[in-house]
């Protein structure tokens, strides 16, 4: 039994919330990275359209939702939020466990939040084209149907692991009119030059953010699209936990601890960011953690410094927790989670101690989602296996100490696409996988990036 709690299409929230006008530091500036000086909204023209760059320097604390945007997110929000009583059965677990489905957009995961925005926003601008990259495929396809939606064209360069394991993602991109290419590919300098040195080389969110953003910056009327990482992604995610607010509100409950996946930030972004606000605003002691992959851990084991978004240095020089922008992950399934670093806000809540965060291996976290799978019914999609796994953590610590506490998580799509990631799973093919401390120190100590 899992009980829905719901909400109607007039509680759709009417504007995004922006947590830097609560946070006590300010992120640092992004530099450039020739000069070392703090870079401005116009360094940022050439890739972007004028309204989400206002929206990444933005310091007021809510900007508004346009009625467009709102209109099409009525198509799939507001989405369900259940209180899980079989996955508590299942754990003999004293605490109350809740989650936010975010599954039942169209794409079958939360990326349309700002993929519907980025394209609109382009569109007012004029663009015709929008390049992007995409690592399990969630993104990519959630700006496919943005961008099919407001007749712009969308080429999206796709990490090869995944464009090799996850086909039926790729065929969703094309049925919403997007060309799709394996990255690394013979289509960018970027890319050409990394398969002359590694042919086989099986990509990384770096690398396709490369290719993207080459391809964009070559044509006037074409810009790129990012799915996670900045500022102005994390804004309309919000919009998550902004309904989770009201929904936890209206079970009579509030939670104790919010926890999702993380891969660049958007994800946990969304659903922790509005529950965050309740700890600056009404001194709520609301636990918030970040789970991530410890085959690509940069929250758990890299460090805060300058480091570029992407692979190439194509990037402004952003602060972040990284493992280094030439770090290349395994090829684990999670391939929304293989980035090398984390977004300039949550860096910056972790330093100060504000959130917290937590790594799970491979082989654990794909447990957590058959278990799940099992107690309520929906297969999650890999990455979400992550925030799943520290759910169980905090879950079975409460059973240990004998203590009821309310869980919170974000499911934050299904895995209905990402069947060959369980196949292997329960074939035996995975195996467990963690980076020793040589790798980690390895690729930091080939950043030659202003220190912090």
């Amino acid at each position: 039994m899992r009980r829905k709690i719901l909400l109607n299409e007039k509680e759709i929230p009417e504007k995004w919330y922006n947590i830097i006008a609560d946070m006590p530091n300010k992120p640092l500036p992004p530099l450039n990275p020739e000069t070392l000086n703090p870079i401005g909204p116009e360094s940022l023209a050439p890739l972007f359209p004028m309204e989400l760059i206002k929206q990444e320097v933005t310091t007021e604390k809510y900007v508004e939702i346009p009625d467009e945007v709102r209109k099409i997110y009525s198509m799939w929000r507001p989405t369900p939020l259940y209180r899980a009583y079989n996955l508590e059965k299942f754990l003999d677990t004293p605490a109350k466990i809740y989650y936010k489905y975010e599954g039942v957009s169209p794409t079958g995961s939360h990326k349309p939040n700002t993929a519907v925005p980025q394209a609109y926003y382009n569109k007012l601008e004029g663009v015709k084209k929008i390049t992007t990259e995409t690592g399990a495929g969630q993104w990519g396809s959630a700006l496919s149907f943005a961008c099919n939606h407001f007749d712009i064209d969308c080429e999206v360069y796709m990490v090869k692991l995944s464009f090799d394991h996850k086909p039926y993602r790729k065929i969703m991109m094309n049925t919403w009119g997007a060309d799709v290419y394996a990255s690394p590919s013979d289509r960018t300098l970027v890319g050409r030059n990394i398969l002359q040195k590694d042919p086989k080389n099986t990509g990384s969110l770096g690398i396709a953010i490369s290719e993207a953003i080459e391809r964009a910056a070559s044509d006037d009327s074409t810009k790129y699209a990012l799915g996670s990482v900045l500022n102005h992604v994390k804004l309309h995610q919000t919009i998550i936990g902004q309904e989770a607010i009201l929904q936890m509100e209206k079970a009579g409950d509030m939670p104790d601890i919010v926890i999702a996946p993380f891969g660049g930030g958007s994800n946990f972004s969304g659903i922790a960011f509005p529950f965050l606000r309740l700890n600056f605003d009404e001194g709520k002691k609301i636990r918030c953690i970040a789970s991530e992959p410890s085959s690509c851990p940069k929250l758990t084991r890299g460090v805060f410094r300058y480091d570029f978004g992407d692979t190439a240095g194509m990037t402004p020089l952003l602060p972040m927790y990284t493992l280094g922008h030439d770090f290349i992950p395994a090829p684990i399934h999670a391939g929304g989670l293989r980035y090398h670093g984390a977004g300039v806000i949550v860096s910056q809540l972790l330093k100060d101690k504000l959130i917290e965060a937590k790594a799970h291996d491979n082989m654990e976290v794909f447990s957590a989602g058959t278990l799940f799978a099992k107690a309520e019914g929906i297969i999650p999609a890999p990455e979400a296996t992550h925030g799943i796994a520290t759910v169980i953590d905090e879950a079975e610590k409460c059973k240990r100490e004998g203590v009821s506490k309310t869980i919170l998580f974000n499911l934050c799509g299904h895995g209905n696409f990402d069947m060959k990631a369980y196949q292997d799973y329960f074939e035996g093919k995975i195996k467990k996988h963690e980076l020793s401390e040589e790798e980690i120190k390895n690729s930091i100590q080939k950043l030659n990036t202003p220190i912090i």
